[in-house]
């Protein structure tokens, strides 16, 4: 089977610096192709000298990147870009300022062909210093974009004194603790920490908190949206499961605005990890759990309204 084609959801408020980073990981010398989809619905997508020959919906930039502009379903295009395997290494689909990430996440669970050639690889979400903690109060989408997040850019950090920065970061992590977060002055981040994250591998949580496995660890200082994370430390019985992860998506769903997990199966040599938006869950096995690596299963969830004691009840009950 061909590897997966990686892509990333490039999301932000309006005026966050969603293009200021399009358009440079468009014209720096990386030495990669990507395809890109700009989600427009009336927002200026990317900056109109850079879309050169626009009335094409698939053109090669200068430097090698391939543009295609929204004029149709996502999946449609989507499907027309699988015909061109081989011109480009990765895809990367940004979102309209006021749109949320949801449904954009959920076109790779929902259409078989699209998530047979690609693997979403992570949302990326920009974020203005300046700006954001009023966003979070009159823009329900800003707060929804962060809690969506697996990479978070803090950008126009020079507009801000360091204590607003200590602020805004604060904010930012009451709703979502998880992500890795990186500080920018116009969008000026290494791309390579943007691009084939494999977000949805919770190692890396491990890194950003290392407290992550203690009992009752879990955050909840947003008004709304809080994160829960759940440890069975061994096995769980996957006949167990998958019935109730289904069945807490099913009637959770609506509330539950992202979901991951890093599970050891019972008999299964290889760790299942599987991610989830609202209703919608994929997963698979990945890498053999390493000698000397402790077997366990993690879930994170992060959304509104979420009963912890329930859903860690839940959890436990499918250990094996």
């Amino acid at each position: 089977m061909s590897e997966k084609i990686p892509v990333t959801v490039l999301t932000g408020y309006l005026g966050a610096g969603k293009t200021t980073l399009l358009n440079r990981i468009l014209t720096e010398d990386h030495g990669k192709k990507f395809a890109v989809i700009v989600n427009e619905f009336g927002e200026a997508g990317i900056d109109g000298d850079l879309v050169v020959g626009a009335d094409e919906e698939v053109f090669e930039m200068n430097n090698g990147c391939i543009c295609c502009t929204v004029r149709g379903d996502l999946i449609r295009i989507l499907d027309g870009l699988m015909k061109r395997k081989g011109k480009f290494d990765a895809i990367i689909v940004e979102t309209t300022g006021l749109a949320d990430p949801a449904p954009v996440a959920q076109t790779f669970f929902v259409d078989q062909d699209v998530g047979d050639a690609t693997r979403l690889d992570a949302v990326v979400t920009v974020t203005d210093a300046k700006w954001l903690k009023d966003r979070l109060k009159d823009a329900p989408e800003a707060k929804n974009q962060i809690a969506f997040a697996d990479v978070i850019i803090l950008n126009k950090t020079d507009l801000v004194t360091p204590e607003e920065l200590a602020g805004v970061e604060a904010a930012i992590r009451a709703i979502n603790p998880y992500a890795r977060l990186e500080k920018a002055e116009r969008c000026n981040v290494e791309i390579a920490t943007l691009l084939d994250r494999k977000a949805f591998d919770l190692d890396r949580i491990l890194d950003i908190e290392p407290d992550f496995l203690e009992a009752g660890h879990h955050h909840h200082h947003a008004e709304d949206v809080r994160s829960i994370s759940l440890t069975v430390p061994g096995d769980v019985d996957p006949e167990k499961f998958m019935p109730w992860i289904n069945d807490i998506a099913q009637i959770q769903g609506p509330n539950i605005l992202r979901s991951k997990g890093i599970l050891a199966f019972k008999d299964e040599p290889r760790r299942f990890v599987f991610q989830g938006v609202h209703m919608i869950l994929d997963g698979d096995l990945q890498r053999d759990w390493k000698p000397g690596e402790r077997r366990e299963s993690r879930l994170v969830f992060i959304g509104r309204g979420l009963n912890e004691n329930e859903l860690r009840k839940g959890f436990e009950a499918c250990a094996a």
